[in-house]
């Protein structure tokens, strides 16, 4: 029999990045199994703009809000994806009633708070682990950050694995990309925390290809002239871009995982990263064909380049979007909510 799944997230569409491709991913595939997901997501409230991030919402969401909202859908399970007002305001409505959810940490928020502003890390993290420490489970995306945030305080930590879609991302994608080879490919976010500038910086030969969009973007462009910038890709576009490159190069050093590596690997590049969680973890799984880490990343993407094409196959095997589904299903608590549905919300629901 399905379950009635609840979601409060402040990561949602038309965002573009890992936790709303997780997220939906996710849900879709607790569908087809039979069960019904509702996602309060900032579209719910009225909002103002992210300060230098326009593109991300604050919702102005409240805890009276969140608990008539889960009265009349009524589920079975809550989960709350983030940290952010309204992953707060369903955390409150939880605590108030006694309901019982999950949380996740998906993104080092202390970390990508310091790039922008002078906030100690350990700060940051007193206030996420208070926010976690209330949830029958946390879900992490790797066995590193699982370590690191226990060394922080952090408890009841389950590692949470993702996935990638390898009928889309395939090396048979490529298109010829009229640029100087070999070409060094990024894709995501162009914005301070994700690193860029110290790809840009490399001395590297052929072309380094930037896909995507953000705050830095402007700013690189007019800095790095020599970069290709190509703007944001989805879909069959963006796999085509991933395997029509040579290397994928991933200076971040504060994500939690990188779904643009799996991407990478099964359109068939070798990877260069740093030697730090989240990537680390993806590599050390994939393998030593899938790439290199190194604190040189310069020297790690000439190693790739030398690795040269990576098979898919070999490298993806123990990564699945069903085996992430699983197991947030399976860490899912029963919430305890006791069901109390307006006329309007029955209609709307039926």
């Amino acid at each position: 029999m399905g379950q009635t799944i609840l979601i409060a997230t402040d990561a949602a569409p038309p965002q573009i990045n890992g936790v709303v491709r997780t997220m939906g991913i996710v849900a879709d595939h607790l569908g087809t199994a039979g069960h019904r997901v509702e996602t309060i997501g900032p579209s719910r409230f009225r909002s103002i703009a992210l300060p230098s991030y326009p593109e991300i919402p604050l919702a102005l969401a409240t805890s009276g809000a969140m608990e008539r909202m889960a009265r009349e859908i009524g589920p079975d399970h809550i989960h709350i994806v983030t940290e952010g007002p309204v992953g707060r305001a369903m955390r409150r409505a939880c605590i108030r009633n006694g309901w019982r959810y999950t949380s996740a940490y998906h993104t080092r928020f202390p970390e990508y708070l310091r790039a922008r502003l002078p906030v100690p890390v350990r700060l940051t993290h007193a206030i996420l682990r208070r926010f976690h420490s209330k949830g029958e489970a946390t879900l992490v995306p790797t066995a590193s950050i699982a370590a690191d945030l226990e060394t922080r305080g952090y408890g009841n930590l389950q590692v949470w694995t993702r996935g990638v879609d390898r009928d889309l991302f395939h090396p048979a994608r490529a298109i010829p990309l009229d640029l100087p080879r070999p070409i060094f490919l990024n894709v995501g976010r162009v914005a301070t925390e994700k690193n860029i500038e110290a790809f840009l910086k490399l001395d590297l030969p052929g072309t380094k290809l930037i896909v995507g969009d953000g705050p830095q973007r402007a700013e690189l462009e007019r800095r790095f002239p020599e970069a290709v910038f190509l703007g944001a890709k989805t879909g069959i576009d963006l796999a085509a871009h991933f395997a029509g490159a040579d290397v994928f190069v991933f200076p971040s050093r504060t994500d939690t995982f990188g779904l643009v590596l799996l991407e990478a690997l099964a359109s068939g590049l070798p990877v260069a990263a740093y030697p730090v969680p989240g990537p680390a973890d993806v590599m050390a799984e994939a393998g030593p064909a899938a790439g290199l880490c190194d604190d040189d990343l310069g020297r790690a993407a000439l190693g790739a380049l030398e690795l040269g094409r990576v098979d898919p196959e070999s490298v993806l095997g123990s990564f699945s979007w069903q085996a992430c589904a699983d197991i947030f299903l399976q860490t899912l608590v029963p919430a305890g909510v006791k069901p109390e549905p307006s006329p309007a919300s029955q209609a709307a629901f039926a």
